[in-house]
């Protein structure tokens, strides 16, 4: 809100130089800058596309996330990001969250909850007040899935997120019935 404030009073001025507090004093491309800034504060999507962000524990989610954005790309996404939470560095993969109108979030389910990676993303989002995306959601978990029920109370708390169906629940491994699901998940995403 700090920063939407402050570009209205700015807007009508000759602005020659950007000091920010944390990043390089910017003198050339301000118009650039000044619009990404803009952006950003608004919480509004840089890119139409899709961000699967996955947590694997076994490299089963992993598998289904490959899967699910091969199914984007071959239902004409514009573009589609994939990352491992478990071994990506965080603040790239809260870059995609951010760029991208559309996130799936794909979890193995880890003592009733949801494995660690993604509960470390899902915190990190929340802190940076997260809103204002299309998200889907894939758990993973053979006796007592309970990753996707965390996830979606997570994002509960953020404001302005629209929940795509259906949940993909993954029982361990991917199978037929599960490749059909991610298949009407893609296309639910691509749609809305």
């Amino acid at each position: 809100m700090q920063v939407q404030a402050l570009l209205k009073k700015a807007q009508n001025l000759e602005i020659k130089t950007i000091c920010p507090l944390h990043g390089p004093i910017l003198k050339e491309n301000l118009e650039y800058y000044i619009e990404k800034y803009d952006i950003w504060s608004s919480y509004k999507p840089e890119a139409d596309g899709v961000f699967i962000a996955y947590a694997s524990i076994h490299g089963n989610t992993a598998e289904a996330s490959k899967y699910l954005a091969k199914i984007l790309e071959e239902k004409g996404a514009k573009k589609v990001s994939i990352m491992d939470l478990a071994r990506c560095d965080i603040a790239e993969a809260i870059e995609d969250a951010f760029k991208y109108d559309k996130i799936i979030l794909a979890a193995s389910s880890y003592n009733f909850g949801v494995f660690t990676p993604m509960e470390h993303f899902l915190n990190e989002l929340k802190g940076k007040n997260y809103q204002n995306r299309k998200m889907g959601i894939i758990e993973n978990g053979t006796w007592a899935p309970s990753a996707g029920k965390c996830i979606k109370e997570a994002l509960e708390t953020m404001k302005d997120i629209q929940i795509c169906e259906p949940m993909v629940t993954i029982k361990s491994t991917l199978k037929e019935d599960t490749k059909k699901e991610l298949e009407f998940l893609a296309e639910n995403i691509l749609k809305i």
